[in-house]
């Protein structure tokens, strides 16, 4: 139950959105490009942040680059 308390834990470090244009699903009205964002946890293909809802999201690690 680890993603209960994502929103609290320490940022892991900040990636910066560079697209947001998603083959399968829309995530233009959640992520900004250009945007930098605090990732909370990371694995290999996702990245968990709070996007522009102000909840926790996973999203591709293609749609961000380190900042």
């Amino acid at each position: 139950m680890i993603h209960k308390t994502w929103t609290e834990t320490a940022t892991i470090k900040k990636v910066e959105c560079v697209h947001a244009d998603a083959e399968k699903y829309v995530v233009d009205s959640v992520l900004t490009p250009g945007k930098v964002y605090e990732v909370k946890n990371e694995t290999e293909e996702f990245i968990f942040i709070i996007d522009n809802t102000g909840r926790i999201g996973g999203f591709k690690k293609d749609y961000f680059k380190e900042v």
